[in-house]
């Protein structure tokens, strides 16, 4: 009762002016039915994390909506200012999602409002074109409004700083620090009319720019030359890959793109799809149907700000005929594909190059990167961390290619965030190389694990709503810390890995040492084995997520002529894990 009349307090405000009369209409309906809906829309504000603001979009200091981007600008344009910058500038971009550009434009309003110049995408444009953009422009910070791969219900606020990177320490506490400030609409600077001439509209001139530098990351003369005609699917999944993959691949040389049609054109409903997540292989249903009756040798899809793509290629064994990679098949893919190619090109620098992953992707990366003689540096999971780790290797290391497991790569360091568009040209010039070999993308992922280990990997993830959901996720996490488990489906657990303290317990000496990585709540087991089981609350999304990895060294493979039923020992192994821990799909 006490947590409804505070609602029904703020809620309140929101009855009047200055907001607008359907959300004051609505905010009304929501007062007068008194339910559990008004308590979740006004008994907190929407968090500000250290990325940024996602949430369901409605009426209420708990959702997104033009008010919340509003105050949330102004807690932003505040630190800018306070920054030093000199003529300060924010890069602003938005997806494809429902309220997007009303969002994007509210930014820019108040940006200019507060004396800093915008740079304005008119039109929707992918998240790693933003990150391009701010260091292109030399901007202070960048904005995109966008929820990634969430479904259409929601949508979301991200920052990023002059590097091009998201926002990380000092810069995350510090926006966080000025945007609570802004606790009404009275706060909030709008623009007038003297004020629009900072509000500046990017061009194709810029387009152009982030274009031509995925272009300049191809590796094959022979494509560059000539061209592409291997036929190959891709699907934007009504995002903004219809402004930014099609002409890419198209720059890159490939001229049998077959779109599927069915959801090319943006739509923010996502309505041939349930959830425009590539991640998940009912997203790539439509354009996996296509492939098969063109005979794509490839197949990929894009989440609506294309940052992420997932990929299927042909598999005979596959009732589809075609077999979905996971993002840590795809990544190995990539990584090898890249260092193989720097190397025999002459451009890598064993003294300052480096690879870099993140703690819950596949360590197969990292035995990639090191097997090229290369650093190999491994981050907190977000690819904030791992434009951090560039930024603070500029200089002295240089950044070639890396990723994450949940289908985020980054070529090069000229994006500093997860780049799909760039993914995309690699990874169709990857199975081109691969088809004028004589081979195809399975044959290069069974010949890489064949060498360095056969790791498999999978994801659990499992949702838990409102506030008894926060709470549930927390009370598992300490019972993780207070009482681990000292044996998983038989293996022994020899360490256990706290982020959040940053320290590693050895077992069953439990001797402890300290772990250089930024605080985050995590936990890791290490079996012994070799087995990987990590727990990690989202930090996006009302989630806690399970990640299991396996591996099978390259001399027990050996073994082994049966590939694919080195592969079911392995999956069953990480089923054994899953029962140990009570966690199902």
């Amino acid at each position: 009762m006490e947590l409804k009349a505070h609602a029904q307090k703020r809620a309140a405000l929101w009855t009047k002016e200055p907001f607008d009369l359907a959300t004051r209409q609505e905010v009304e309906r929501l007062i007068a039915e008194n339910g559990d809906a008004l308590v979740e829309h006004f008994y907190t504000d929407l968090e500000f994390g250290t990325g940024g603001l996602r949430g369901l979009m409605a009426p209420g200091t708990n959702r997104m909506n033009r008010y919340t981007v509003a105050q949330t600008t102004q807690g932003l344009a505040q630190y800018v200012l306070a920054s030093g910058s000199k003529n300060p500038s924010v890069a602003i971009a938005h997806d494809s999602r429902n309220g997007s550009p009303e969002f994007a434009r509210v930014a820019a309003e108040v940006l200019a409002g507060n004396g800093i110049d915008a740079f304005l995408y008119p039109e929707l444009r992918p998240t790693p074109q933003l990150s391009f953009t701010v260091r292109n422009k030399g901007c202070t910070a960048g904005i995109v409004i966008t929820a990634s791969h969430n479904p259409k219900e929601y949508n979301g606020y991200k920052v990023y700083w002059s590097d091009g990177g998201q926002i990380v320490p000092p810069h995350d506490a510090g926006i966080i620090n000025e945007v609570r400030g802004v606790q009404s609409m009275e706060s909030v600077r709008w623009a007038d009319e003297s004020d629009q001439h900072r509000i500046h509209l990017l061009d194709s001139n810029d387009d152009l720019a982030y274009l031509q530098t995925v272009k300049d990351l191809s590796l094959d003369r022979t494509l560059r030359d000539r061209g592409s005609d291997m036929p190959l699917v891709y699907t934007p999944l009504h995002g903004t890959g219809s402004a930014s993959v099609i002409p890419a691949l198209e720059n890159a040389g490939f001229r049998n793109v077959h779109i599927v049609e069915s959801q090319r054109e943006p739509n923010g409903n996502f309505p041939t799809v349930h959830s425009p997540n590539p991640e998940e292989g009912a997203a790539l249903a439509e354009a996996i149907a296509l492939a098969k009756q063109v005979g794509a040798q490839l197949v990929m899809g894009t989440d609506p700000d294309s940052d992420r793509v997932g990929i299927a290629v042909p598999d005979a064994h596959e009732a589809s005929g075609y077999r979905l990679l996971n993002g840590n098949e795809t990544g190995a893919l990539l990584v090898h594909y890249v260092l193989r190619g720097r190397q025999q090109a002459g451009q890598l620098n064993t003294a300052t190059d480096f690879v870099a992953k993140t703690i819950v992707t596949s360590n197969l990366m990292s035995d990639l990167g090191r097997s090229f003689g290369l650093q190999v540096h491994e981050t907190l999971t977000g690819f904030k961390w791992i434009a951090d780790a560039i930024r603070r290797e500029e200089g002295r290391g240089r950044f070639v290619v890396g990723g994450e497991e949940s289908y985020g790569y980054m070529i090069g360091d000229a994006v500093r965030d997860k780049d799909a568009v760039a993914a995309s040209c690699l990874l169709a010039e990857m199975a081109h190389v691969a088809q004028a070999s004589g081979t195809d993308l399975l044959g290069e992922l069974e010949s890489i694990h064949r060498e360095h280990g056969f790791y498999r990997e999978a994801l659990v993830s499992q949702t838990r709503h409102g506030r008894s959901g926060k709470e549930e996720i927390a009370a598992q996490m300490e019972t993780f810390r207070t009482a681990p488990p000292m044996e998983l489906a038989g293996e022994a657990v020899v360490e256990l890995r706290d982020y959040r303290t940053c320290r590693l317990t050895h077992f069953p000496s439990e001797t402890m040492e300290t772990m250089d990585l930024p605080a985050s709540n995590v936990i890791q087991f290490v079996t012994a084995e070799g087995s990987i089981v990590t727990a990690r609350p989202s930090g996006t999304e009302p989630k806690i997520k399970f990640y299991f990895s396996v591996r099978m060294a390259p001399e027990e493979l050996a073994n082994r002529s049966d590939y694919a039923a080195a592969q079911q020992e392995l999956d069953l192994r990480i089923d054994r894990l899953k029962d140990a821990l009570g966690i199902n799909a």
